[in-house]
Formats: C-alpha cells, sequence, structure tokens
C-alpha cells in the first residue's frame, strides 16, 4: 500500500521544484507561500526518508534519490492527467505529437509506432518530420511532445534535455553502379568531379560534414544541392551520379536492399548521438512514455544487432 500520509499536494509541489530548480518560483507557480511550498517538500522527504534535493547549490538540484522518485512520480502524474483528460472526452490525449528528423523517421520509427499502435489502440502518433531548427522550435511551443534525431548544440538546449538512444554517422550514398565504385582506390576528393547532395545549412549534421571536407581537403563540390528530403535524395540519386551525404539511418534500408550502395571512406568523425529531446518544464503523457519506450526498444534492438 502506497503511504496514505504522501497526498496529490506533495507530489504536485515536488515536481514543480524539480521542474523549476527553485522553491520560491514553485510557490508562485502553485499559488502558495515560499514557507508553505519548503514544508511541503520537507513533509514528503520525512515520509520517504530520503533527501530529494541537493541545497548546497546557487540552484536546487535532484540528488540521486531524487531523480529516481522523479521518474515515477512524474510519469504517475501524467498518467493521472490523461486519465482525467480522457474521462472527461479531451481528444488530444489521445495524440502524440513527435518531432522527427529524417534519420529516425526512416529508420528506427518505423518498428517503434507499428509496436506502438499494437498495444495503445486508440492512441494516434503524429508524426512530424523537417531540419532540427524547425522540430525544435515546434518542441518549445508546444506543437510536439518531443524531438528525436540528433542532439543539438548546447546553445540550442536551453530549457530541454537530451536521452541517449544510440550513435549514428555520416555516410556518403550512391547507386550501386556509381562509377566511382569502380575506381581503383578511392579518395574523398574524387567526389569533387560530380554533384553533391548537401544537408541544409540550418541541420545538425551540416557543420560536422562541412568540418570532415574541409578536413580531407575537399573545397570545390560540383553543383551541390542542397536537402533535408529522404524522398528527393533516393529518388535523384538513383536516377544519377550524384553523391549523397547524409546520416547513416536515413540510407540503411535502401543499402541493405540493394537499393544503394556507401561510398568506401571513414567517416567515424561523424558519429554523434541521436536521442529523445524534451521540454523540461513539462510532463509527458502517458501514451508520449509509451512511445519513447517503444523507440528505446526498437533502439536497444539495433544496437545489439549492430544494425
Amino acid at each position: 500500500m502506497i503511504d496514505p500520509r504522501i497526498r496529490l499536494r506533495h507530489i504536485a509541489c515536488f515536481l514543480e521544484v524539480a521542474r523549476l530548480r527553485s522553491m520560491a518560483g514553485a510557490a508562485e507557480a502553485l499559488n502558495i507561500s515560499q514557507p508553505a511550498a519548503t514544508k511541503t517538500v520537507q513533509e514528503l522527504e520525512a515520509l520517504l526518508e530520503g533527501q530529494l534535493f541537493d541545497r548546497s547549490r546557487r540552484r536546487l538540484a535532484l540528488t540521486a534519490f531524487g531523480e529516481v522518485f522523479f521518474r515515477y512520480a512524474s510519469t504517475s502524474l501524467a498518467a493521472l492527467r490523461q486519465g482525467i483528460d480522457a474521462a472527461r472526452g479531451a481528444h488530444d490525449a489521445a495524440i502524440v505529437r513527435v518531432g522527427a528528423l529524417p534519420t529516425v523517421s526512416a529508420h528506427i520509427l518505423p518498428d517503434a509506432v507499428r509496436g506502438f499502435t499494437r498495444d495503445n489502440a486508440g492512441v494516434t502518433p503524429r508524426i512530424i518530420t523537417g531540419p532540427n531548427g524547425y522540430l525544435l522550435s515546434l518542441l518549445r511551443t508546444g506543437d510536439v511532445d518531443l524531438v528525436i534525431g540528433r542532439m543539438a548544440e548546447p546553445n540550442a538546449m536551453v530549457g530541454l534535455s537530451f536521452e541517449h538512444l544510440y550513435s549514428e554517422r555520416v555516410v556518403l550514398a550512391v547507386r550501386p553502379d556509381h562509377p566511382v565504385l569502380t575506381a581503383g582506390h578511392f579518395h574523398l576528393q574524387m567526389i569533387e568531379d560530380y554533384q553533391t547532395l548537401m544537408p541544409t545549412p540550418d541541420s545538425v549534421i551540416r557543420p560536422i560534414v562541412e568540418r570532415i571536407l574541409l578536413a580531407q581537403g575537399v573545397t570545390r563540390l560540383h553543383n551541390e544541392i542542397e536537402t533535408v528530403s529522404n524522398a528527393f535524395g533516393r529518388a535523384y540519386v538513383r536516377q544519377t551520379d550524384a553523391i549523397w551525404i547524409i546520416s547513416e539511418g536515413v540510407v540503411a534500408e535502401d543499402v541493405a536492399e540493394g537499393q544503394l550502395a556507401l561510398l568506401p571512406v571513414d567517416t567515424s568523425e561523424t558519429l554523434g548521438p541521436v536521442g529523445f529531446t524534451t521540454r523540461t518544464d513539462t510532463l509527458a503523457s502517458l501514451a508520449t512514455v509509451s512511445l519513447m519506450q517503444a523507440v528505446r526498444e526498437v533502439a536497444e534492438r539495433l544496437r545489439r544487432t549492430g544494425a
């Protein structure tokens, strides 16, 4: 049995303090006095027999004990809120809005969504794709519940949190009978003789691509095209001699099926983290938590198999 002395006000106050990292801020958000907020958190710590916050810093921070309790408390409260919304007939509670970078929408998301919809009848996933800056703007305005893709630069992560799922590299993809594949000894400067599909300037991987090309002495790309469209990139490369510089996940299935091939170049320096980006000031709905778990399971399977 749950200790009956633990009340909903304890949980709500704790979550608000954890979200804002401030007792005064939480008190204002909850429309109570700061001493009342402090007393409520202290009561909860006494009931749990553990310290939830590290008070030695300028801003409050969760202890390891508090981190564990936060994960379960936030999920529980989100489930309660979703249940109330569902009972009241709130249709928005049955929609999970996901912002996905092209690499994720092509690689891990299909399997994850298939498993999620099988186990969550009545919940509608809404998948929105686009460049990273656009998706993060939707996340900040609440138009998506989470973003799945590469971690953004630190200055773009203010107010956001990132959970690492797996790492991914950038690759150079071409049609299987591309003439460069028959060259005796391939080197990266050879791509200067062919049209190149590059990620757009606002994409997460663009700076990474520019650095590796510059490091290998590639300075004259031929008739460059900028795109983050999976459909365009896939169709264009299959019909031309163009070279597509893109995250590996976007073309993984095409390569496995023999529709595209990868150039033999070491791009290990482009390896970067892929995962969830969420807002730190909101709690995920139960449906969102369930979808995230489905994505985690697919990512774990891919890590084990090396796919």
